[in-house]
């Protein structure tokens, strides 16, 4: 329903895909792997099992770190702070049990 969260959201996805999609062309990896990839990169786990060979693979991966991060901290955050909001309005819309 948020307009804001909805943009954040698209904005993931697309540069989860165009990680994808880069990764897929200059690297030759599958899509799988491509979007493995991605997500291990913009999330920090980097498990070092691929890894980008050429020097503008490198590069690109360098600014989709600096890009992705952001975006990513940004839309987890705005996730959590969705959770508490619901967290709260359910623990006061339930009625108390009188002692």
């Amino acid at each position: 329903q948020d307009k804001e969260f909805r943009g954040i959201l698209l904005l993931v996805g697309a540069i989860l895909l165009g990680g994808t999609f880069f990764y897929a062309l200059v690297e030759g990896w599958s899509l799988i792997d491509a979007f493995y990839f991605s997500v291990i990169t913009l999330t920090t786990v980097g498990y070092g099992d691929l890894s980008p060979t050429t020097p503008g693979s490198r590069l690109f991966t360098a600014f989709y770190i600096l890009m992705g991060i952001g975006l990513l901290v940004v839309f987890i955050e705005r996730m959590a702070h969705y959770i508490i909001v619901i967290r709260n309005e359910r623990h006061q819309t339930t009625p108390e049990s009188e002692s």
